[in-house]
C-alpha cells in the first residue's frame, strides 16, 4: 500500500506536511514515519500487546494508530502544538469508528516533551528527530527518572538517528545499542535512513556487579 491507501485503511489523516515550529527553536517540523519503514522496522523488531510506547513529537498520531492496528499495544502520542494535538485526535474519533476498540489504549496528550512525567510501565519510546539534542538529553534522564523508580528494561528507537543523539546515549548514559536495521533500497544512498534501538536493561547491570545508580552517577 502506498501512504495515501495506508491512512485512508485507518480512517485517518497523516500525509500532509507542516512547519508549524518554525517559532520554537527547538522543535523541528512536523514529518510522519513513512508507512514502508514502519513496516520494516517491525518485521525485525517486535512490539507486544504489553507494551507501553510513547512516541514524543507525535505530531497527527500515525505511529500511534499503526503499532495499535498492528499489535494491540498501548501507545501514548505527547504533542506540544495544539493543531496537530487536535488533528490526532481527530484521527482518534475516525480510527475507532472502523472497528470495536481492542484493549489496547491509545492516548494523546498535549505537553512539552520535556514536561512530561514518564509513567512507569512504559518501556518503549520512539523519536523521529522531533527536537533538539538538548532536549533529547532532558527526556532520556526523566526515563531514567522512571526506572529508577519502577526497574525495569526499556528501548529507545531511533529512525534518522542524529550524530548528536547517537553521541549523547553513547558516551554519558547506561544505554547501549542493541538493533541496527537498515532501510532497503534508502540505506545505500543515504545513510541515515535507518532505525537504531538502543536499550537499559536492569538486569544486565547487576549481573556484572553493578547498581543502576552507581553506573548512572558515572555518566
Amino acid at each position: 500500500m502506498n501512504e495515501q491507501e495506508y491512512d485512508q485503511r485507518l480512517r485517518i489523516e497523516t500525509i500532509e506536511m507542516q512547519h508549524l515550529y518554525s517559532v520554537f527553536s527547538h522543535y523541528n517540523r512536523y514529518e510522519p514515519t513513512p508507512y514502508a519503514a514502519l513496516d520494516e522496522l517491525c518485521e525485525t523488531y517486535l512490539f507486544q500487546k504489553q507494551d507501553t510506547v510513547i512516541d514524543f513529537g507525535c505530531g497527527k498520531g500515525r505511529l500511534n494508530f499503526y503499532l495499535h492496528d498492528r499489535f494491540d499495544c498501548s501507545v501514548i502520542g505527547i504533542e506540544m502544538n495544539g493543531q496537530f494535538y487536535e488533528d490526532a485526535i481527530r484521527n482518534m474519533g475516525n480510527y475507532q469508528s472502523r472497528r470495536k476498540r481492542r484493549s489496547g489504549g491509545l492516548r494523546f496528550e498535549q505537553a512539552y516533551a520535556e514536561q512530561y512525567v514518564i509513567p512507569d510501565e512504559a518501556n518503549k519510546f520512539y523519536f523521529f528527530n522531533p527536537f533538539s539534542s538538548q532536549i533529547f538529553m532532558k527526556i532520556v534522564d526523566h526515563i531514567l527518572d522512571s526506572v529508577e523508580r519502577s526497574s525495569r528494561s526499556v528501548d529507545l528507537i531511533l529512525y534518522y538517528p542524529t550524530d548528536e543523539y547517537r553521541e549523547y546515549l553513547e558516551r554519558h548514559t547506561v544505554f547501549d545499542q542493541v538493533d541496527e536495521i537498515r532501510l532497503q533500497d534508502l540505506y545505500d544512498k543515504n545513510h541515515d535512513e535507518r532505525f537504531v534501538i538502543y536499550r537499559f536493561d536492569p538486569n544486565k547491570l547487576l549481573q556484572n556487579g553493578y547498581e543502576y545508580s552507581d553506573e548512572r552517577n558515572k555518566g
